[in-house]
């Protein structure tokens, strides 16, 4: 299927309408949800770097390795994980649906190939908005680890900035985008593939639909792990 969506993306422009819709379903529809778990997982990493810091280094660098973890690692993870529950499920569900109601047989009639109808916005939708989506994450990350660093640590602003200024580099941020889009296509890849593979009716849905997030986050946690020896 990978190969199939590749061929069929110089049809992008021509279908964007359908891609404009999956951008719009899974970018806009989602930096709300996105952004809240972004914004506890930083206060979080704050508590727990703060707890793991304490009478060994001094606090001063907090920021820095906030941002750092957040960049490259829980952003785009969170992120993703949120993502495979929501729309990557959400893929599997509706195309799953029109398999077994045979309205992916009436496209093969029209003479409309489903992997680029149904598949291609899909997937290149998700690829293009994933990255966004995780940069809104580690904004909001950041921002909740420096309100919970300034109001019950005491760190002061200038010093959270500049720990920040420091310790983080451009290919931190670099390699957690690198891994967003990887995530992205695992996501659509797999949603895509088990509502194709949908068999049995309703309660085959629902068997896709669940099958389709667990493969997902399998494969999004030993991705990331084949990714941190390969980037970092």
């Amino acid at each position: 299927m990978s190969l199939q969506v590749v061929l069929n993306l110089r049809y992008a422009l021509i279908d964007r309408r359908r891609l404009i819709e999956q951008l719009d379903h899974v970018g806009v529809n989602s930096i709300l949800l996105v952004m809240l778990v972004g914004f506890f997982a930083g206060t979080i990493i704050a508590w727990q770097a703060a707890y793991q810091f304490s009478g060994m280094i001094s606090l001063d660098v907090l920021g820095g390795q906030v941002a750092r973890v957040s960049v490259m690692e829980m952003g785009p993870v969170l992120t993703a994980l949120v993502i495979a529950g929501r729309i990557g499920a959400s893929m599997t569900a509706e195309i799953g649906t029109m398999v077994v109601t045979q309205q992916v047989d009436a496209l093969r009639t029209l003479a409309l190939e489903p992997v680029r109808y149904l598949v291609m916005p899909r997937v290149l939708g998700l690829i293009i908005m994933m990255p966004i989506l995780t940069m809104f994450s580690d904004i909001v990350a950041i921002i909740g680890a420096y309100l919970v660093s300034g109001y019950f640590l005491d760190i002061t602003y200038q010093s959270f900035l500049e720990s920040i200024h420091t310790f983080f580099e451009a290919r931190d941020l670099i390699g957690g985008l690198i891994k967003s889009c990887v995530f992205a296509a695992v996501i659509s890849l797999i949603g895509c593939y088990m509502g194709l593979s949908t068999a049995g009716g309703a309660k085959g849905v629902g068997r896709s639909t669940i099958a389709s997030f667990v493969l997902a986050t399998v494969f999004i946690l030993v991705g990331d792990f084949l990714l941190w020896l390969i980037l970092f």
